[in-house]
């Protein structure tokens, strides 16, 4: 049959229009009326299934104790030379090691007279007097009430350039607060807010949060007060290189600038870390924040709140891990523990006995899985605080007991500040089953490595010329009669390598290094 191009195209549209109703009447079922051209759902599709938990009732309960912390800070005056020059205040304080882990809070630039008016009538914003010492806002990140009568947790970095603080609450109130203490080690940090009665929240026991689980975020992103995100614990026990106490969640609830010192939250509406950076190429959120934890916060703030500082015990030696070559060495079943490279002349380690080469295993009974882990345990101590210390030496476990010290500032813990590196005298000597070639030291106590062959074992762990080499295996290194004798020894005992203890810019360390076969 022949139809004309106009009837064919009606045509057309009917049978569509057709289809189409058969489609929605498939979709909604029986019962689907229509007037005219617009169908009634007289008994729409609904699925019964159990509902998704959701985060709201643990968000209304912990919203009022979360707040936004404003800082103000001191500008001092500069020369006016007619330049525009503009305060640094980026405020994204990058990590040790990793310029993409940052440190975040919301920066305000140029608000030092918001509400002049220039003669048009216009308000001004970004006006600066260069002259003028006083007070502006600078910073905005987040914080949250851990008791009734106003004590609120907040990151160091947050406060830690500011001379007045205010505290805006979740109903919109400014308060006035004052600076408790400062944790720099753990960047936390402690504010009291007087005057009324706050709701408040508590930690949460951290050793029972699993990767996997839910949480949510709340706090104060870019200046956007009373924010809420959610994911989950996405990993434990981080080390991002900010310090010796690392140990944090990784979490993928959306935290950006301004959340820093914001609480994470379980389903509980208990905190169970607190936002402090964020692994971030491109400055923003991409899913990986990190949380100091409840255990460690809590310790921390108690202290701040009773004392204004966190007092921490001090063994006084520097350490470094023990890889498998290491306990392979030494005789050990595991790669535990913290491998003691120097005891420091005036530190309680050295005076109780501890030497290098020991390795750390218990304090006080509790296993030492890392040197972080042994930095925790002794930072978890008062100073004068008597500990026993496990260590492993000359095969076998023995335990001292150890007077701790108060850990002193970071500037004043020097190492072993008087060995110097002697010059090498000119005749070479070889250990040529380990690829070095070595000298005597001019004091005759040690050898000092002037080559390395590049494919040998020592070239692999990073020993170079101008190394010295003072014992192999805790025993005195004089000669390359020691070395030998060291190797002997270790392949009559059973063991694949020895220890080499390394002095390098007056820092030691040790090297496990294969001892030969056949």
């Amino acid at each position: 049959m022949n139809i004309a191009p106009n009837s064919y195209s009606r045509t057309r549209k009917r049978l569509l229009a057709a289809a189409a109703s058969v489609a929605v009447a498939g979709v909604i079922g029986v019962g689907a009326l229509t007037t005219g051209t617009s169908p009634v759902l007289a008994d729409a599709v609904r699925v019964e299934a159990p509902q998704v938990q959701g985060f709201a009732d643990v968000v209304e309960r912990v919203s009022p104790a979360v707040v936004s912390v404003k800082v103000k800070a001191k500008i001092q005056p500069t020369a006016d030379d007619g330049s525009d020059q503009s305060d640094d205040l980026d405020g994204m304080n990058n990590l040790p090691n990793n310029p993409q882990l940052r440190r975040f809070f919301k920066e305000f630039r140029g608000f030092g007279d918001q509400g002049g008016q220039n003669d048009d009538g216009h308000r001004r914003f970004g006006h600066r007097d260069r002259n003028n010492d006083q007070p502006r806002p600078v910073a905005q990140g987040s914080g949250f009430f851990i008791s009734e009568d106003g004590y609120l947790v907040t990151n160091n970095h947050v406060v830690e350039e500011g001379t007045a603080f205010t505290v805006v609450t979740n109903d919109g109130k400014e308060l006035d607060a004052k600076l408790v203490g400062t944790d720099p080690r753990t960047d936390l940090a402690v504010l009291k807010v007087e005057g009324g009665k706050f709701t408040y929240v508590d930690f949460a026991d951290d050793s029972k949060v699993r990767v996997g689980d839910w949480v949510v975020a709340v706090g104060n992103p870019f200046g956007l007060g009373g924010t809420v995100t959610a994911g989950i614990v996405s990993a434990r026990g981080r080390d991002i290189g900010a310090g010796p106490y690392d140990d944090f969640l990784q979490i993928d609830a959306s935290v950006n600038r301004g959340n820093s010192g914001g609480p994470t939250f379980n389903l509980n509406g208990q905190v169970v870390g607190i936002n402090t950076a964020i692994f971030s190429p491109s400055g923003g959120s991409v899913g990986i924040a990190f949380d100091i934890p409840a255990s460690t916060a809590k310790q921390v703030v108690e202290d701040l709140m009773k004392n204004g500082a966190v007092q921490r015990g001090w063994l006084g030696v520097e350490i470094q891990p023990v890889t498998s070559d290491i306990a392979e060495s030494l005789g050990l079943k595991s790669n535990n523990g913290a491998l003691v490279s120097s005891a420091q002349d005036d530190g309680p380690g050295k005076k109780a006995g501890i030497t290098a080469g020991d390795v750390i295993t218990q304090v006080e009974g509790k296993d030492v899985a890392s040197p972080k882990e042994l930095a925790r345990l002794i930072g978890a101590y008062s100073p004068g605080k008597s500990v026993d210390v496990t260590v492993w030496r000359d095969g076998k476990s023995q335990t001292i007991k150890v007077d701790l010290g108060k850990l002193p500032a970071s500037d004043k813990q020097a190492s072993n500040d008087q060995q110097q590196q002697p010059a090498a005298p000119a005749k070479p000597d070889t250990l040529a089953d380990l690829g070095l070639t070595v000298t005597k030291s001019e004091n005759g106590k040690g050898l000092v490595v002037t080559d390395v062959d590049p494919d040998s074992d020592a070239a692999d762990r990073g020993i170079q010329p101008g190394d010295i080499i003072t014992a192999v295996n805790s025993n005195e290194v004089n000669g390359t009669e020691d070395v030998t004798k060291a190797m002997t020894d270790a392949v009559k005992s059973g063991r694949k390598a020895v220890l080499m203890q390394i002095t390098r810019d007056n820092n030691n360390r040790f090297v496990a290094l294969p001892v030969a076969k056949g």
